[in-house]
C-alpha cells in the first residue's frame, strides 16, 4: 500500500552550482531549497575555505556573501563529492593562485583527468598523479577553448563552462550525447550570454568583465530523489503517492520516459517554472512492469537512476538491458558491478556483461544480504526493493543516505506505511 504526500530534498546538481555562481556572485545572494546533504555540505566548507562567508546549509534560507576567491595555503577537502571537485577545477582555473583538491577515499579513486586535460588546454597549470586527487592547480590567463569531449558528462562540461567565466574567456562544447543543463540555464537566468550552435553549447563572457548579480533562487526538488519514491509507489499493490515540487528539466526525466516503455505512466501537475527550471509535482501509482531496452542515448538523463531502475526491471516481465553503462564503475562505488551482484544476492538474475547491465524479472520475493560499499543510490534502491510483499533484504548500512537524501529512510516508511 502506497499514499501520501511526501516532498523530496533539494535538487543536488543545482544546489551545487548555485552556491558556486552566488560565491561569484557580487553582494549578497539568498537561497532557498537547498539540499542539506554532505556533498553539498563539502562545496559550502570549501567555498569557505576560499574566503566566501557562507551561512549554515539549511532548507529555509542560506545566504552568501560573495567575493574575490582566496587561498589560504589549506587543502581544499572536497569530501566525497566528485561534482564538488570537478566543478571547482574549472572555477579555480580562473584564479590567479595555487591551490590543491583532495577528498575522501572513495573520491580518490574517481577520475579527474576528463576534466583537468581541457582546463590545462585552456592554460590552467595543474600537477597531478595519474588520473586522480589530489590535484594542484594554478589558473589565471586563459584562452579560449572549443572542445569535443569524449563522454557526455555535466561535470566535464560545467567545469569548462565555469573556467570560461572566471577566466573571462569563450568556450564552445560539444558531447556525444546531450548532458544535463543545469549550469546552462542558471547561467542564462543570471543574463549571461550563452546558447546552443551547431549542437553545441556556447558561452561568451561579458565584455569588461561586468560583475555576476546577486543570486535569488529557489533550488527544485531533485528528480533522483524523487526516482526512488517513484519506484516505491510502482512496486506497491495499490494507493497513489504524490511526489511535490520536484524538477523536471528534460535532461534529466529520462527514468520517467523508461518506466513508460515498462508500463508505468506519472502524471505531472501543476507544471511551472522555478529559477530557469520547469517544475511539477508527481502523481505515481502501482503497474504492472514489462522489461525493455536502454539506450546508450538515453543514459546521460538517467545515468543516477540506474540502480532504482534495475530494481524495478527486476520485478518486470522478461529482460531489459541497459546499454553502455560503463560510467557506473567510477561512480561512489563500483555501481555497475554491484548492482548485479547485489540483485544476485536477493535472487535475481543479473549480470554485468562488459558495459551493459542485463536484469531477468522475477516474481519470487527478493530476499539476501545487500553491499552498498557505502553507496547511497545503492542503499535506496535496495531499501525500495525491500517493501514488495514478502521481501527481505537487509543492507549492510544505511548511513550513506545522508549525502543526498538525509530523511529518505522516514519518509519511504512514512508513505507505505
Amino acid at each position: 500500500m502506497i499514499s501520501g504526500v511526501v516532498r523530496p530534498p533539494g535538487d543536488k546538481s543545482i544546489s551545487h552550482r548555485v552556491l558556486m555562481i552566488a560565491a561569484l556572485a557580487r553582494g549578497k545572494s539568498e537561497l532557498s531549497g537547498v539540499l542539506t546533504g554532505d556533498d553539498v555540505k563539502s562545496t559550502a566548507r570549501v567555498l569557505r575555505q576560499l574566503g566566501v562567508a557562507v551561512s549554515p546549509i539549511n532548507e529555509r534560507s542560506v545566504r552568501i556573501s560573495g567575493a574575490r576567491l582566496t587561498a589560504h595555503g589549506a587543502r581544499l577537502n572536497c569530501g566525497n563529492s566528485g561534482t564538488t571537485a570537478r566543478l571547482m577545477l574549472g572555477i579555480l582555473a580562473g584564479q590567479r593562485f595555487e591551490a590543491t583538491l583532495t577528498g575522501d577515499a572513495s573520491l580518490r579513486r574517481r577520475p579527474m583527468r576528463r576534466v583537468t586535460e581541457p582546463l590545462k588546454e585552456m592554460g590552467a597549470r595543474i600537477q597531478e598523479t595519474g588520473d586522480r586527487l589530489p590535484v594542484t592547480i594554478r589558473g589565471g590567463g586563459l584562452r579560449g577553448l572549443t572542445y569535443a569531449s569524449p563522454v557526455a558528462s555535466a561535470q566535464v562540461k560545467s567545469a569548462i563552462l565555469f573556467a570560461g567565466l572566471t577566466g573571462n574567456v569563450p568556450v564552445t562544447i560539444r558531447e556525444p550525447y546531450r548532458s544535463r543543463d543545469h549550469t546552462e540555464r542558471l547561467f542564462a537566468h543570471l543574463g549571461l550570454s550563452i546558447h546552443e550552435r551547431d549542437g553545441a553549447i556556447v558561452f561568451e563572457p561579458p565584455v569588461g568583465r561586468s560583475a555576476l548579480p546577486p543570486v535569488a533562487v529557489s533550488v527544485p526538488g531533485d528528480p533522483s530523489s524523487a526516482a526512488f519514491l517513484v519506484g516505491a509507489a510502482v512496486l506497491a499493490d495499490k494507493g497513489e503517492l504524490v511526489i511535490e515540487n520536484v524538477g523536471v528539466n528534460p535532461t534529466r526525466t529520462g527514468f520517467l520516459v523508461v518506466l513508460a516503455r515498462m508500463g508505468a505512466h506519472v502524471d505531472r501537475v501543476n507544471l511551472r517554472d522555478q529559477g530557469g527550471e520547469p517544475v511539477a509535482d508527481l502523481l505515481a501509482r502501482p503497474a504492472a512492469l514489462r522489461g525493455t531496452e536502454v539506450t546508450a542515448a538515453e543514459i546521460p538523463t538517467l545515468v543516477d537512476e540506474v540502480p532504482i531502475l534495475a530494481v524495478l526491471a527486476s520485478r518486470a516481465r522478461g529482460t531489459t538491458v541497459f546499454r553502455e553503462v560503463g560510467e557506473l564503475r567510477v561512480k561512489e562505488s563500483n555501481r555497475l558491478e554491484l548492482i548485479a551482484a547485489n540483485l544476485r544476492a536477493v535472487g535475481v538474475n543479473a549480470d554485468a556483461e562488459g558495459n551493459d547491465l542485463h536484469v531477468e524479472g522475477t516474481e519470487k520475493p527478493p530476499r539476501g544480504k545487500v553491499e552498498t560499499a557505502k553507496d547511497h543510490r545503492l542503499a535506496m534502491a535496495f531499501a525500495v526493493l525491500g517493501t514488495v510483499k514478502g521481501a527481505d533484504v537487509k543492507l549492510s548500512e544505511r548511513k550513506s543516505v545522508a549525502i543526498s537524501y538525509p530523511t529518505f529512510f522516514r519518509d519511504l516508511q512514512r508513505c507505505s506505511a
